[in-house]
């Protein structure tokens, strides 16, 4: 199919001028509108306005542009069609074989602080969807544009093929061009879904549209005989981990971006330099420390052996030193917000590590999304953060001030931590952590293994549940494994029986209000 003549009418106008120039070159006569027409003319490359094209002038402050049969018949006019062909002829319909159009940024409005409805109203755009719509349905004659990035690749098609388009590529462009349409679409839906709160009291739209972007394939999924590639959010806050740069290593697996996510989240809710080591979706040392090296070395004392092949994320700068002393040990991914070239430059020398930098921003995603069999479950986020004005001492011994900083880690560490989550810590490091257990019991004796194995005291330590004690029997673990404060949400029908227990051992006992449960 060779082109004879463009449409060119868009909002995002990176490379239009060399698209422009470059159809130009090949003798395809250019149609344009408004604010797209002038840039072109004032490059100096010659266009015809839409309104002389089709003979009315556009009209209603610009939305009614595009919207005419001399548009949308020459779109959509099937050039193998014998009656197709008599009435564009009998209605002096000239055919259109390229359309490039980008659509009024109406995600980028409704990000704005305090848009209003009438401002993300006017960013609806009608002509630009109808038109990509139109070309796309017509792909066997007419090839569709909707994103700069492709701009090359297309001119690259025309220059070899003297002005024609493969059906392939056609076909490629339209389905990327449907896609496009569908995601913008589905932003306004939920947008106008999330101001209709008379009929959605729980804030949660009756039909939920999701747009995501494939960013790579991976090798396999969770295990080798399983498929699997990774999605972009495209609305994903700063600071989430869809927004890594990887600065070298190998390519990412499902197993990496997966632990990568726990690790970064843990690490980056931190206000102190910290350093999280996760191994199979948990965290297996996590600690707090002057700088990065001192919270590595903290961090990696808790459990050395689990922390082989581990995801390791700092909250701070990583330096040369920090870097050598990784050498110990094998690392999958090593994450941060920032590197020192001193240390990417000691890095260099493992190249299969895998080096992610990371915006230091505490956003969170919307809502947390788990695929079960048929369905979705939805849910809003949870920072794992602490109300600060909940938190009650129910006991007759109360934390010393250290022991409440150590208690806010451990709370925070459990959040992430598979339930039945507990977590023992100490002078602002993990000591020992036990996961995933039906019995919060099994798993309070694993915690405590797990430091006896790595030859830390758990005497004078404090210790928090993700979820509160059904019975004293966990508690009555916990206490004779050396911890003198405990921190734990509260809720049971025997609370009171538990912090009986409590006060018969000399614990002292807070209560959050708030569980962490993590499945």
């Amino acid at each position: 199919m060779t082109l004879q003549r463009a449409l060119l009418s868009v909002s995002d106008k990176t490379g239009l001028i060399e698209l422009a120039q470059a159809l130009h070159r090949l003798h395809i006569e250019l149609l344009s509108t408004g604010g797209t027409a002038q840039v072109l003319r004032d490059a100096k490359i010659p266009v015809r306005e839409v309104s002389n094209f089709t003979g009315f002038p556009e009209m209603l402050d610009g939305r009614v542009k595009t919207l005419h049969p001399k548009i949308h018949g020459g779109l959509l006019g099937n050039r193998d069609i014998p009656s197709h062909q008599e009435a564009m002829t009998r209605h002096g319909i000239d055919p259109i074989d390229l359309v490039v159009v980008n659509l009024y940024p109406f995600r980028e409005t409704i990000a704005q602080p305090g848009v209003t409805l009438e401002e993300a109203i006017e960013n609806i755009d009608i002509g630009g969807p109808a038109m990509v719509r139109s070309a796309a349905k017509n792909h066997a004659h007419v090839a569709v544009l909707t994103d700069p990035a492709d701009y090359p690749r297309l001119l690259q098609e025309l220059e070899k093929n003297r002005g024609s388009i493969s059906a392939a590529t056609r076909f490629d462009l339209a389905v990327k061009a449907f896609s496009h349409t569908a995601e913008y679409d589905g932003a306004i839906a939920t947008y106008l879904s999330g101001l209709n709160t008379e009929s959605q009291a729980d804030g949660y739209p009756e039909r939920l549209h999701l747009s995501f972007v494939k960013h790579q394939s991976l090798r396999y999924g969770e295990n080798p005989h399983q498929g699997a590639a990774f999605y972009r959010d495209p609305a994903a806050p700063s600071g989430v981990l869809s927004h890594y740069r990887q600065l070298q290593g190998k390519p990412l697996s499902y197993n990496n971006i997966a632990d990568a996510d726990t690790a970064w989240d843990c690490v980056r809710f931190l206000d102190a330099p910290a350093c999280v080591i996760v191994k199979h979706a948990n965290p297996c040392g996590v600690a707090l420390g002057n700088q990065a090296l001192d919270a590595y070395q903290r961090a990696y004392a808790t459990d050395p052996t689990s922390a082989y092949g581990g995801i390791i994320a700092f909250n701070r700068t990583v330096d040369e030193a920090t870097v050598e002393a990784l050498q110990r040990q094998f690392v999958e991914v090593l994450i941060a917000p920032e590197f020192t070239s001193a240390a990417l430059e000691r890095l260099s020398q493992k190249a299969n590590v895998r080096v992610l930098q990371l915006p230091d921003d505490k956003g969170l995603n919307r809502w947390d999304m788990k695929r079960v069999g048929g369905g979705l479950l939805v849910q809003t986020s949870d920072s794992g953060g602490l109300n600060e004005d909940a938190l009650k001492v129910v006991t007759q011994a109360a934390p010393t001030e250290e022991q409440w900083t150590d208690l806010r880690l451990a709370f925070h560490v459990a959040h992430y931590v598979k339930s039945n989550a507990v977590v023992f810590c100490g002078q602002g490091r993990t000591l020992g952590i036990g996961a995933g257990q039906m019995s919060r019991v099994d798993s309070t004796r694993i915690a405590q293994r797990k430091a006896e194995d790595a030859g830390l005291s758990l005497q004078g330590s404090v210790a928090a549940s993700d979820a509160f004690f059904p019975f004293r029997d966990g508690l009555d673990v916990l206490a004779r494994a050396g911890a003198l404060a405990i921190i734990q949400p509260g809720g049971s029908l025997r609370d009171g029986e538990v912090i009986a227990a409590a006060d018969e051992q000399g614990v002292a006992m807070v209560l959050t209000g708030i569980r962490h449960f993590r499945h």
